[in-house]
């Protein structure tokens, strides 16, 4: 199994525009098992509390050098900050879920079949390891290391089709704005 490399094509202070430039995206894709991932950086306990409410099921873990985790059963109230992570969530998720994080660093990344052919670009049908959309939230990257007040959408390709992601963004009538680099999962 490989990564997907990401690159981004929307920053914005604009939750809703951002949410927008990924159906647009979604639109144009195969979503034959499209699954949502959920990940975030959680250090208040409102937030805690309305993602574990909404995502009772998801794995956790302190971050630093505390103890405390899901699979230990430890209660993450008393573990605070987390890093939380839910796999093949929902579509309908994923509103409830940024309201419910809040201002802690989050991302959302939708994971489906395949991107279509480009063949403006020499492409055909993108898949396997190549076919998501992030939607980062308060933070720049998608390790949520940097913190930020914005949002961005993040296209992801394969390496070897690294042009695939210019031509989604002109897809949406955008450009890519910074570099491709490995996605962390």
């Amino acid at each position: 199994m490989s990564n997907s490399y990401a690159q981004p094509i929307l920053r914005t202070g604009d939750l809703s525009e951002g949410l927008r430039i990924v159906q647009k995206l979604l639109g144009i894709a195969d979503l034959t098992d499209l699954e949502v991932d959920f990940d975030a950086r959680i250090s208040s306990a409102h937030s805690l509390s309305g993602v574990m409410t909404l995502l009772p099921d998801a794995d956790w873990w302190a971050e630093g050098e505390r103890d405390g985790a899901s699979d230990a059963g430890d209660d993450p109230m008393d573990s605070l900050p987390i890093r939380l992570r839910r796999w093949a969530g929902t579509p309908e998720t994923v509103e409830p879920f940024l309201k419910a994080v809040g201002d802690s660093p989050a991302t959302v990344r939708w994971d489906f079949s395949a991107w279509p052919d480009a063949p403006e670009v020499g492409l055909g049908v993108g898949g396997t390891r190549g076919a998501f959309v992030t939607l980062c939230t308060h933070a720049r990257d998608l390790d949520l290391e940097e913190p930020a007040a914005d949002c961005t959408v993040f296209v992801h390709v394969k390496q070897v089709e690294a042009e695939r992601a210019p031509w989604l963004a002109a897809q949406v009538g955008l450009q890519v704005i910074g570099d491709l680099v490995m996605a962390p999962y």
